[in-house]
């Protein structure tokens, strides 16, 4: 379904990049509620930092799918997101109801979170061969926070998760130590 668009690319191009930003929201709007099926069900060590950094990648991923179908809108699509278009065309797969524990959840996350960052490639290619910057722009911003999502993920799979660890101090700094947030926040 598409509608007038006086964005200066032809109908074909815009046709081409509603149909993927709409593969990207159902994308979206699936990675979204597989993320929150984990934070509601996570057990076990590091409950709490796997708990809430799960709830960090839910809402990119709800920010995401925003993005996504605003530019569909823009180029004069329709924007598919209701739950049930999500879950019919999701390029996720399922998530796996057997995993319980931390690990299981984490190894389940990286996957899909892997998955989306590639189709997130696959649309930036695409934007770049019809000549479209603005979207391909978006999928880049939006490749960038998945990406570092994807790196705090497989932290906690490479026993070397910095988050919420205590960073001792060096040499006559603060005394207190500081958090990977502390030192994330003071960089950014």
């Amino acid at each position: 379904m598409y509608s007038t668009s006086h964005v200066n690319l032809p109908q074909n191009a815009r046709e081409e990049l509603i149909d993927m930003l709409n593969t990207l929201l159902a994308n979206a709007v699936d990675l979204h509620w597989q993320v929150k099926q984990a934070h509601w069900n996570i057990r076990g060590t590091h409950f709490y930092s796997r708990h809430l950094l799960f709830d960090e990648v839910a809402k990119h991923a709800r920010k995401h799918a925003d993005s996504y179908a605003e530019r569909a809108g823009a180029l004069g699509g329709y924007a598919q997101g209701t739950i049930r278009l999500a879950s019919n065309n999701s390029q996720l797969p399922e998530y796996d109801l057997q995993a319980v524990d931390g690990e299981a959840h984490i190894r389940a996350l990286v996957e899909r979170v892997g998955r989306y960052a590639s189709s997130l490639r696959d649309g930036i290619t695409k934007s770049d061969e019809v000549n479209d910057p603005v979207t391909a722009d978006i999928l880049t911003q939006t490749l960038g926070e998945t990406e570092e999502d994807l790196w705090f993920l497989e932290s906690h799979l490479n026993g070397d998760a910095r988050v919420g660890t205590t960073i001792p101090p060096r040499g006559g700094g603060n005394r207190r130590g500081r958090t990977a947030e502390d030192i994330s926040q003071a960089t950014t």
